[in-house]
């Protein structure tokens, strides 16, 4: 007899399509917002009451079969503790082996070798906004200094293990502007429906590090853009890699609240939660220097 699902499996795949794991327990994600360094608002607890983006995360829960664990607790951290979830998302800043701003417990050494270790075995990790401003290369204790040149440099194979794992850092931004992000795979889950570009306000990141097998999801578009921070060719400020074993997904946006309200942006999140989890197939094949390929030049450093 036929398996005609199998039959059908096979021909989503041959034609690209995002095609669906079918799976009866829920997705287990684990939410993390530790800040070591700036703390925004849109994770920030407030009289204890859930931040912003715990209460839209809990409503795409709710609509797509997530089981979400909202933590600030670094201590946690352990390959026990990691083995509870599917995906592991990141909305965090600066050092996190340092107890710095928020007050809450650091992870430690071991907790980070864990989380490295897990996602290198098979876990999804997710990031946004300030994923990318935590343990930078050379940077260590908690706090915020305004003017940090050493992040205006490559260190590539010398850059944190947390950075390659990510597949790329924040240097700085600039004011908050409009700016337009060029979809550059609109047949990535959470794409569908989003269009050529997302032209939004935002806190928009300055990165480098790029991983050589990112697939670059979103392109900065940075002619037009205000501030020194931008004077550079356009660059990714979203992507896919596989590490390991694991799936790692990354969006630079996300730092207002405006922006997590946007069906787009919450669009363009689940697709990569789903992914990330493996509810959801793609072609993630490297295409940073195609796309990109001025992605490595990055904005002289602000006068000490």
């Amino acid at each position: 007899m036929k398996s005609y699902p199998k039959i059908l499996a096979a021909g989503l795949l041959m034609l690209g399509l995002a095609l669906p794991i079918l799976s009866a327990a829920p997705l287990r994600v684990l939410y993390f917002t530790k800040s070591s360094g700036y703390e925004h608002s849109a994770i920030k607890r407030v009289d204890g009451k859930p931040s912003y983006s715990e209460n839209i995360l809990t409503k795409l829960a709710a609509k797509h079969d997530w089981a979400v664990t909202f933590s600030k607790d670094g201590s946690l951290f352990s390959p026990e503790y990691l083995a509870k979830f599917d995906v592991i998302m990141f909305y965090t800043s600066g050092d996190l082996l340092s107890v710095g701003t928020d007050g809450h417990p650091a992870m430690t050494p071991a907790g980070k070798q864990a989380l490295l270790d897990a996602v290198a075995g098979g876990k999804g990790f997710v990031a946004v906004h300030s994923g990318s401003d935590t343990f930078h290369s050379g940077e260590h204790g908690g706090g915020n200094n305004a003017i940090r040149t050493q992040r205006y440099v490559n260190y590539g194979d010398k850059a944190d293990d947390y950075i390659k794992m990510l597949g790329g850092e924040f240097i700085k931004h600039d004011a908050q502007q409009v700016a337009k992000a060029r979809v550059i795979d609109p047949s990535f889950p959470g794409f569908a429906d989003v269009g050529d570009a997302l032209e939004v306000q935002e806190e928009w990141y300055s990165l480098k590090e790029f991983a050589a097998n990112d697939h670059v999801l979103l392109l900065l578009e940075t002619a037009g853009m205000k501030g020194p921070d931008y004077d550079r060719p356009s660059y990714p400020v979203a992507w896919a890699r596989t590490v390991g074993q694991g799936r790692v997904w990354f969006n630079a946006m996300g730092h207002r609240e405006d922006v997590w309200d946007n069906p787009k942006f919450q669009e363009i999140l689940t697709g990569g939660i789903e992914w990330a989890g493996g509810r959801v197939h793609a072609d993630v094949k490297p295409n940073l220097t195609e796309v990109a390929p001025g992605a490595g030049t990055l904005p002289k450093p602000p006068a000490k």
